[in-house]
């Protein structure tokens, strides 16, 4: 479809041209009521979503990042800030969780937060991360209304609606991180050049609410965007001149100083309570305790650890340390920073938007945008020095990317080559391959064009349908629900399980719980589980069956799995 659109644009460059300009007098009505627009934009990405439940029905947990959100989230939502550690943790241990000092998950507290929201007020976690991806997509449009025309803020606003609230894995798992810090990240790059021009602490306000988010979601990445913005404004405020006195500029700044102060002491106190020292970071023990692979690339591996469960050993293994070896040697770091850029680059345009790509470097060159333009080189070198890429770790920067790559297509449509309007087809028939897109996708499976399932590496950069991920798991889950009384689950893997379908997971209060997953460990660690929970009924779950098996234990015979 883009090759159709970039063929037709220099072929009949005019097609269609008063249909759409009739179009885009009504688009450019809409965008210059601002506030309007920005609320438009947010209520889209709300209801198309909506729109689409029927189809793409509200996703399940499927990865061990679903579960460690959704572990905070049942937390926060019982008033509690983390868990005492279980008597039997040992059978329970999963990824990305912690159990001592207690029990909890390994990530900053945001995530666990907005899925709290959700099941507080709608019983269901999913819809924090929904009404999340709606507050990104404003943000975003309010954002691009400080740095570029109104009319393509809106178009910026609509496009991140289409790729990124729709169908991105941002809103369509319980990753809900990538929204947060995209919003968070809009809030300061959208309240930082209002600031400069009005000096109103609602401004500064907007910014410290953005770098709070930041500092309790993705601190790292945050870091890389916050430091240049303080930067501008000491700068802005030691050499002047500026409209406004240095002792007017400061009162302005208390309240963001004051919450900045405050989401610190919060931040100091979780860490406290949930990992035992103020100063003990997220992550900082489970990675201690289990992981190998350290995050920087400059960093030397850890020694294995004695794992209890040769699955968390194999994930840990194959799933990260392979990936740090081969970037942490001089041959291998060249191709493997090019794989996570362009992995970055695909996900935030996808192949629709590869034609504006051409004009970037004239959009590098634009004084409108030249601070964003200057905070770019930082975000890359953070990036490089990075083990690991998720598209959710750029998301701080991606109302920065959404400026330039919409400065990009601005160039891109008054690009004339031999006198005619070429640009201006291109940028109109690119958009309309977006939007035909987010209507065909949905009807991937019927139009014979499923997105990939496993490994989730796979989906990352494209867009992304929940209805076939995580079925199994919570089929047996409901079955087990559906059964008098309280079940005990004890899992068994085959030896090519694949590492990241973990399905031992379970809520903040396990005992209270009506199932309980865990390990299938050997004969004497067994029988001592089984005796802990003597009222219940146990059950041997094995995932790699076809379908999943769930016997009663114990079982007379051994049961044979196969993958596929």
């Amino acid at each position: 479809m883009t090759a159709i659109a970039v063929a037709l644009a220099f072929a009949a460059p005019r097609l269609g041209s008063p249909w759409f300009r009739r179009l885009q007098r009504g688009f450019g009505h809409l965008a210059h009521r601002r506030a309007l627009a920005v609320v438009t934009v947010g209520f889209s990405a709300l209801l198309l979503r909506l729109a689409v439940l029927p189809l793409l029905p509200v996703p399940l947990p499927f990865v061990p990042d679903d579960f460690s959100f959704l572990l905070a989230a049942d937390t926060f939502a019982h008033g509690r800030l983390t868990n005492p550690t279980p008597d039997m943790w040992v059978h329970f241990e999963s990824i990305h969780i912690d159990m001592k000092p207690t029990y909890m998950s390994m990530y900053f507290p945001a995530e666990g937060l907005v899925l709290a929201a959700g099941k507080v007020l709608a019983g269901i976690p999913w819809v924090g991360v929904l009404i999340t991806g709606a507050l990104m997509c404003a943000a975003l449009c309010w954002m691009l209304q400080a740095w570029l025309p109104p009319p393509w803020a809106l178009l910026g606003g609509f496009l991140a609606v289409l790729r990124l609230a729709l169908y991105g894995y941002w809103t369509n798992t319980y990753h809900s991180a990538g929204a947060i810090t995209a919003f968070a990240g809009a809030l300061v790059l959208g309240a930082y050049p209002r600031f400069r021009k009005t000096g109103r602490a609602g401004q500064g306000l907007l910014m410290a609410v953005g770098a709070g988010l930041l500092a309790i979601s993705r601190p790292y990445e945050g870091l890389l965007l916050c430091l240049p913005v303080t930067i501008a404004l000491a700068i802005w405020m030691w050499k002047g001149p500026t409209p406004f006195s240095a002792a007017k500029i400061l009162r302005s700044l208390t309240p963001a100083i004051v919450l900045l102060i405050g989401v610190a002491a919060w931040m100091g106190y979780y860490n406290k309570r949930v990992f035992g020292s103020p100063l003990t970071l997220p992550y900082t023990v489970n990675r201690a305790t289990y992981a190998m692979a350290p995050y920087f690339v400059w960093q030397s591996a850890r020694p294995e650890p004695a794992y209890h469960h040769e699955e968390m050993r194999r994930f840990y293994h194959h799933n990260e340390l392979e990936q740090y070896k081969a970037i942490h040697s001089l041959k291998g770091y060249l191709p493997q920073t090019l794989i996570k850029l362009v992995n970055g680059l695909v996900f935030f345009a996808g192949v629709a938007l590869f034609p504006v790509l051409m004009m970037v470097p004239r959009a590098l060159r634009d004084r409108r945008l030249r601070f964003l333009v200057l905070c770019a080189p930082l975000l890359l070198a953070g990036v490089m020095v990075e083990v690991f890429l998720l598209p959710y770790y750029l998301a701080p920067y991606t109302a920065l990317i959404y400026a330039i790559g919409l400065q990009a297509m601005r160039h891109l449509r008054v690009w004339r080559p031999g006198r005619q309007p070429v640009g201006v087809a291109m940028v109109r028939f690119t958009i309309v391959v977006c939007v035909l897109m987010a209507g065909l996708r949905p009807f991937d499976r019927m139009l014979h064009f499923p997105v990939a399932s496993y490994p989730p590496s796979a989906w990352y950069g494209m867009w992304f349908g929940p209805d076939h991920f995580g079925t199994e798991r919570a089929g047996v889950q409901r079955e087990l629900e559906r059964m008098p009384g309280r079940q005990l689950a004890l899992v068994r893997y085959s030896p090519r399980h694949h590492e990241v379908d973990e399905w031992v997971y379970n809520r903040a209060d396990i005992d209270a719980s009506k199932v309980i997953w865990a390990r299938d460990m050997d004969p004497a660690g067994n029988q001592e589980l089984l005796q802990y929970y003597k009222g219940r009924n146990a059950w041997l779950v094995e995932p790699d069956a076809h379908p999943a098996a769930l016997l009663p234990y114990p079982v007379t015979e051994q049961v044979t799995t196969k993958n596929p």
